[in-house]
């Protein structure tokens, strides 16, 4: 077994999750059928109902084997693991870790086993491509840290590469967060699906710093409020994340202001409870005991992705996906807090030991059944469309990403029309060159386009997309929109 990654093990989104996990582990007042509930209505009608039956019964399990990786989870006075509710949850069933630091602890837990187990270890190796022979995946083409290009091959390929939040000016993700892998399936034809429902945190940090530090879900679970700049609340704090982050920006858009606050003025013991977040208010001078907190949403999480089975094998053999670059269907049009850790803990296992039992194709399974058919309660639909070639631009890339990066969140963010995503559309550039930084644009560019073109076929309003010229839900769209040459 070998990993390729283009930075070091430890840069990756999960690294800056500080929300927790979501999992029923004390099941006195909680079920799976709760957390099951919860996730689906938080999905729109879009999630995969078998998906999501895998994540809640299987993610406690999970969670006791990160324990005896090592991971350290935050536990009460008694020693029990604390558990903490978050928005959309209607049971306290999150456990974090360092107070806010879940993502970095799991991260370490996880990055140790691999440096004990993988053959080898390929650290700032760009992939590029997949590579596709007689029907099947048998590896990438890859540029080495000093630029050459190699065929890296392999009989399996497991897709790892994470979300796309750097498609927006401002997000939560870091700056490795430029959608390789769902780029590299696209150009494939491989098929790709939901990649319109980019959901956006609604109280990110409002501060220049980059990735957005987060104000956590768990600050509005444990009595934290949003108020605008005359102290009104205006929403309900626990509402999923779509509608809060919703909230949040029409208010903005009606008092021409570039943030509202946070009031948590009222938590007990808050840097004691919360050390990561208030490390990151308290550098820029704010004092959570006594002042509110600026908050704006940020792009934080895509729900769609590259297609997969219940097992993580996707439509093309030899090519597996887990993580926030696949679709497996546990999300739908909107992620229930803290289910994304877990995603991860849950079905990276399950593809590991289909790997060990010797499967070699996809099942009609998870939201794959879109594109494969068998029992399917969600179908799939073609996006359509012409597919807009990007300008080809003699720039810096770093000028170009930017450029995308405003267009994409000026167009294609918290809400959309259509005359917005086709301004996005027309504005799509990609640099000339390559090196990992004209690559990583040109993926941005492929991802960004796909979203777009997603965005124009979806004409409603459904969960993290938000149509102000198609505001209400429409039944008949309640399909997957698909990408693929197929």
């Amino acid at each position: 077994m070998g990993v390729l990654t283009k930075a070091d093990l430890y840069q990756s989104a999960t690294r800056w999750a500080q929300g927790g996990v979501a999992a029923v582990l004390s099941p006195d007042e909680d079920s799976t059928d709760l957390h099951l509930a919860d996730t689906l209505a938080a999905g729109a009608g879009l999630c995969d109902v078998d998906a999501v039956r895998v994540l809640v019964d299987e993610g406690a399990a999970r969670v006791h084997d990160l324990i005896s990786l090592g991971a350290v989870f935050d536990r009460d006075p008694s020693g029990a693991l604390d558990l903490a509710r978050e928005g959309g949850h209607s049971q306290a069933r999150v456990v974090h870790a360092g107070g806010l630091a879940t993502g970095a602890e799991i991260e370490r837990a996880l990055v140790d086993a691999v440096h004990e187990t993988a053959a080898a270890v390929l650290e700032g190796w760009f992939a590029l491509d997949l590579l596709v022979e007689g029907g099947r995946c048998r590896g990438v083409v890859a540029l080495d840290p000093e630029g050459v290009r190699h065929e890296v091959r392999a009989t399996h390929t497991l897709l790892a590469t994470g979300g796309a939040g750097q498609l927006f000016a401002v997000t939560t993700n870091p700056a490795q967060a430029t959608g390789d892998g769902i780029a590299m399936a696209l150009r494939a034809g491989v098929p790709v699906a939901d990649v319109e429902f980019m959901q956006f945190h609604p109280t990110a940090l409002h501060h220049p710093a980059m990735p957005r530090p987060l104000l956590s879900e768990a600050l509005r679970g444990h009595g934290a409020l949003i108020r605008n700049s005359a102290g009104e609340r205006f929403v309900d704090e626990l509402l999923p994340r779509d509608k809060v982050s919703q909230a949040i920006t029409t208010r903005m858009l009606e008092e021409g202001v570039e943030h509202e606050w946070l009031d948590a003025t009222g938590l007990e013991r808050f840097d004691e409870r919360f050390p990561t977040i208030a490390a990151s208010v308290r550098s820029i001078g704010l004092d959570p005991a006594t002042d509110w907190l600026p908050i704006a949403p940020a792009a934080h999480h895509l729900s769609g992705g590259v297609l997969s089975d219940l097992d993580g094998a996707t439509a093309l053999p030899g090519l597996w996906a887990v993580g926030e670059v696949a679709d497996v269907g546990v999300h739908g049009a909107n992620r229930l807090a803290s289910n994304s850790l877990l995603e991860g803990m849950v079905f990276g296992p399950r593809v590991v030991d289909a790997l060990e039992r010797g499967k070699d194709a996809p099942d009609a399974t998870g939201a794959l059944r879109a594109v494969l058919g068998g029992d399917v309660d969600i179908p799939g639909r073609p996006v359509g469309g012409e597919v807009v070639e990007p300008k080809v631009v003699e720039a810096r890339p770093e000028d170009v990403r930017e450029h995308l990066q405003q267009a994409m969140t000026l167009g294609a963010g918290v809400v959309r029309t259509a005359g917005s995503l086709e301004l996005a559309r027309q504005t799509l550039m990609v640099p000339t060159g390559d090196t990992p930084a004209v690559h990583e644009v040109r993926n941005l560019v492929t991802v960004g386009e796909a979203l777009v073109r997603a965005a124009l076929a979806r004409t409603e309003s459904r969960g993290n997309h938000w149509r102000s010229d198609h505001p209400a839900q429409d039944e008949a769209l309640r399909v997957r929109l698909v990408h693929s040459r197929a």
